[in-house]
């Protein structure tokens, strides 16, 4: 069993680059990957929308408890032995503004992949949200 599952949006290239560097990471393969893009990807089973999915990123421990944003990437550095990369983002004055940095970066990710990659955000169009 894995120590962390990862929920993420594959159709956002900044969200799979990121996955695809933990998967790197992952050399005792204590992460798990789910992309909710995937055409037979249920949220039933989590207990949240799609919507709020695709809010931000979404991470489930072993033990059944559901993180959301900056608790969901501490949580994957950490399981891959990485938590000191990402200390700043438990530094309790900091992290309420890593917080909102990171759900507007969640907001605007296919703009900003789009922007970086000097390519539409998705040719299918399937995340022109």
């Amino acid at each position: 069993m894995h120590a962390l599952t990862l929920y993420y949006d594959g159709h956002c290239s900044i969200c799979s680059g990121q996955m695809a560097r933990l998967r790197r990471l992952d050399v005792r393969g204590r992460l798990a990957f789910v992309d909710i893009a995937a055409p037979d990807f249920s949220p039933q089973s989590l207990g949240v929308s799609m919507e709020a999915l695709n809010l931000e990123i979404h991470a489930a421990t072993a033990d059944g408890l559901l993180l959301t944003g900056i608790d969901s990437v501490i949580a994957a550095y950490r399981a891959v032995g990485l938590g000191w990369s990402v200390a700043a983002l438990r530094v309790p004055l900091l992290r309420p503004v890593y917080a909102a940095l990171y759900r507007g970066l969640a907001r605007n990710r296919y703009r900003l992949s789009s922007w970086l990659s000097g390519r539409p955000a998705c040719a299918n169009g399937t995340c022109r949200r």
